[in-house]
């Protein structure tokens, strides 16, 4: 009886944990909708590289409506020319719950010579 009790109190705290998650899909980028980043002239001359972090504020209807650098790529030039860029990208809004809603997508570039 004491297993059995323990068994049924465990499940209802699983039941009450897993209710308290809320079913989340980030928005994703679409590609096509929008240009790529072009290399600044002054970065390319130093031959700088690397990744820069950004995070994107999209609304339900798919548009950036705010946007920063979540980590620096090392060049100030680099991260400004990836952020307005991708900031004119058209997005698939993420969901909450299978509600279109405003959420934040995290995308990374990387700046690299050919």
């Amino acid at each position: 009886m004491k297993t059995r009790l323990s068994l049924i109190a465990s499940a209802c705290l699983l039941a009450a944990s897993a209710s308290s998650f809320a079913a989340e899909s980030a928005p994703v980028m679409d590609s096509k909708s929008c240009d790529p980043p072009k290399y600044p002239k002054a970065a390319l001359m130093n031959e700088e590289t690397g990744t820069v972090a950004m995070g994107f504020l999209v609304a339900t209807d798919g548009k950036v409506i705010e946007s920063k650098v979540e980590k620096s790529s090392g060049s100030k030039s680099l991260d400004k020319a990836a952020l307005s860029a991708l900031s004119l990208c058209k997005f698939k809004p993420g969901n909450k719950d299978g509600k279109v809603e405003q959420l934040w997508a995290k995308l990374d570039f990387v700046w690299k010579l050919e």
